[in-house]
């Protein structure tokens, strides 16, 4: 147990780290933004309280905000989507027995349900964010462009880091 919560502080750290030094300062084409600390939300396990949830997810959002000097809008998006990652599973899973005990992966999901959960909630951060960085009608198919690229780009990127992962534990790397 001790284990796995050292590993989840390493990736937590890992994550943010990576968000801040490196893909904070990313803008493909002008209009694509990789996100990838929200991993940490997307694949925590649904056996983790919806307090813990929040508050883990309040923290990241706000450690990428005090490092990026953007008021809050990471902790609010990164806030909501974990709010909602439950619901957001369900719609795509059966609930079952096993359901609680699930970790949200490839290998328990299986590729389609995983791709379809990690673009709705990839695309609920997004499309919070960018609301929230423009806030103006006005702006709405500038929104709706940067929402799509930026999902886009941030779930290949996700997937990619969850291939990483998954390899490593599976002891192949």
């Amino acid at each position: 147990m001790a284990r796995a919560i050292a590993n989840y502080i390493i990736l937590f750290l890992l994550l943010v780290l990576a968000q801040v030094l490196i893909f904070n300062h990313i803008l493909l084409f002008g209009v694509a933004a990789p996100v990838v600390f929200i991993y940490f939300v997307i694949r925590l396990g649904m056996s983790v309280r919806f307090n813990t949830l929040i508050t883990i997810a309040f923290l990241m959002g706000v450690c990428v905000d005090i490092c990026s000097d953007t008021p809050g809008m990471n902790t609010l998006a990164c806030t909501v989507m974990a709010a909602v990652k439950k619901p957001v599973l369900l719609a795509y899973t059966q609930r079952d027995e096993g359901f609680e005990e699930i970790t949200p992966c490839i290998s328990s999901l299986g590729i389609w349900i995983y791709s379809k959960y990690m673009i709705t909630m990839t695309l609920i951060y997004c499309l919070l964010y960018f609301c929230i960085e423009f806030f103006a009608v006005a702006a709405f198919w500038q929104v709706m462009l940067m929402t799509m690229a930026s999902t886009l780009l941030s779930y290949v990127l996700l997937l990619g880091i969850d291939g990483l992962i998954m390899r490593k534990r599976s002891g192949l790397a």
